[in-house]
């Protein structure tokens, strides 16, 4: 997850195809209900691998806070098993036939945990604030397509020409530019949330920085976050409309970065979910608890090209990502199931529309994620002499999670078999490495990204000149103008557009944009008597409005 005024314009007119899967609690709540099989007690205690850092919906990235956001919080539609179109505040949607024109109906029994209406107003305030340049989100990008949000996006037109209007209370017409086939799954992500702009304007700089300076509309309310702290709850949302299915009274959620605490606290009964590593995966693979999380997520090592020099010599970035064994380091460092890359598109992500092959094996060129350490050195002795150098030492910054640490130190072993390399770790909270890599405050850092959708373009617009999630500043023009392409004049025509892509993907890997380093997944426990829960592998994981415990 997560990007802002970026080339890419998400007018895709490849029909969206969401990868999704459920775990073994993802069965119908309704039915649990009706059966009479619920627990007397409904509380569920859950766990993060780190803390959260924001509740704002203009300003959340990353996972933790869109899991969050996704169920305190409502926008139009929510999004169900295998990314489904579940009714939200909207009741009722009209749709022009150019596909241009949409207009809500909202629901009159929608009210924030405040006791304030949800209205019309609350998505004008909303989309409006995300698109301020003022506001300085990451996440407006996603907006380009409706209209005027690009050019407000780059300070040309006023944040009040952008196409969302409110005709009184429950009314609501958005006007796009054109027409874009996945719009209403875009009304489910969290960025396209209302905003109570009574609650912001009250709590100015403090919004959203802790639990008791937000307000909720969706299933649950949040208590006991401080901003910084490990522990908070989720708690039942009297005020939601349909909070009659929302069976359980409270999730407690608590920050555990150890797998082995993580472990001892499952199997103690005082969590009902809990992260694995390494062998614990293998150790525990066909335990009844066991649900292998997949997601369309790439872990990176990103280059600083605009704060080292050096960066920008494709030769040291090709030896760099040459050093390192992939295969070694999904296979015998992490072993928790994730695998290595073709490229930075992940896996099974999206086929192409004319032979339904995977765009991850058709853009794979191998230059960017081989193996090879006697080329790797050859092209660092010649990029070290082409920028006056003998030795180097950089800074490798990395989330202090257990996982991110072993993959840390893995990479310091390889990199530093390129002759006269230093690499020296740096481990910080992931709040912390978060706010630093978009501020471009490191040299290298391990981060990753999650597809927001299933389409190449959620991944490649990423590294575009002018992308402010690009934190490396890496910059081809060739490889903007295929991205523009595939928004804009291609965007129509789905086989060019794809091979559009393709080019771009062959691009970035073959100048080595960027290092990627395995596919993620999440293999985790849960308590079996949990059900209900819905988690997708694109966009946002977990949707826990229907989730509930069993006798």
């Amino acid at each position: 997850m997560k990007i802002k005024k970026s080339s890419v314009t998400l007018l895709v007119a490849l029909p969206l195809l969401l990868l999704a899967a459920c775990g073994n609690g993802s069965s119908s709540s309704k039915s649990a209900a009706t059966k009479g099989n619920l627990a007397d007690k409904q509380v569920v205690n859950w766990t993060e691998t780190a803390e959260l850092p924001s509740l704002d919906p203009s300003l959340a990235t990353d996972q933790i806070s869109f899991d969050a956001m996704n169920n305190v919080g409502e926008g139009l539609y929510r999004l169900g098993k295998n990314n489904k179109i579940l009714p939200g505040i909207a009741k009722k949607t009209a749709i022009s036939k150019d596909g241009k024109t949409y207009t809500f109906t909202l629901r009159k029994n929608a009210k924030w945990s405040n006791g304030d209406k949800v209205t019309a107003k609350d998505f004008v305030y909303s989309w409006q604030r995300i698109n301020n340049p003022k506001t300085g989100s990451q996440y407006a990008y996603l907006y380009s397509g409706i209209k005027n949000a690009d050019q407000i996006q780059a300070g040309k037109k006023p944040v009040s020409s952008l196409g969302i209007k409110a005709d009184g209370n429950y009314k609501l017409t958005v006007t796009l530019e054109k027409a874009i086939p996945y719009f209403k799954l875009l009304m489910g992500f969290p960025s396209f949330f209302p905003q109570d702009q009574k609650v912001v304007q009250k709590y100015g700089d403090k919004y959203a920085t802790q639990s008791k300076y937000q307000v909720y509309n969706g299933p649950y309310t949040m208590t006991g976050w401080t901003g910084t702290n490990n522990k908070w709850s989720l708690v039942k949302n009297k005020n939601y409309w349909d909070k009659k299915h929302v069976y359980l009274t409270k999730i407690n959620d608590q920050v555990v970065k150890d797998t082995q605490t993580g472990l001892n606290l499952f199997q103690g009964k005082q969590v009902d979910q809990t992260v694995l590593s390494g062998t614990q995966v293998a150790n525990m693979k066909n335990d009844k608890s066991f649900f292998l999380g997949r997601q369309a997520r790439n872990s990176y090592l990103e280059y600083n090209t605009a704060k080292v020099k050096v960066f920008k010599n494709v030769d040291i970035r090709q030896a760099m990502s040459l050093a390192i064994n992939r295969k070694q380091l999904v296979g015998k460092v992490l072993a928790d199931g994730s695998t290595a890359p073709k490229g930075f598109v992940t896996d099974g992500l999206a086929a192409n529309p004319k032979t339904g092959e995977d765009f991850a094996k058709e853009a794979y060129t191998g230059t960017g994620v081989t193996y090879d350490l006697a080329k790797a050195k050859k092209l660092w002795a010649k990029g070290l002499k082409a920028e006056g150098k003998t030795s180097v030492t950089y800074t490798l910054t990395a989330d202090d999670t257990e996982a991110t640490k072993k993959t840390a130190e893995f990479l310091q072993t390889q990199l530093e078999k390129l002759p006269g390399l230093k690499i020296n770790i740096q481990s910080i909270p992931y709040k912390t490495r978060l706010a630093r890599s978009a501020k471009g405050q490191f040299q290298l850092v391990i981060t990753n990204w999650g597809a927001d959708f299933s389409d190449p373009i959620s991944d490649l617009g990423l590294f575009t000149s002018d992308n402010s999630f690009n934190n490396g500043k890496w910059s081809n023009k060739e490889y903007d103008a295929l991205i523009d392409k595939a928004n804009n004049a291609d965007a129509n025509n789905t086989q060019k557009r794809w091979e559009d892509m393709v080019k771009a993907e062959k691009i970035l890997m073959n100048q080595q944009g960027n290092a990627p380093l395995f596919n993620g997944v999440v293999p985790q426990l849960i308590n079996t008597k949990v059900k209900g829960y819905v988690y997708n592998t694109a966009g946002v994981p977990w949707n826990w409005k229907g989730m509930y415990v069993t006798k």
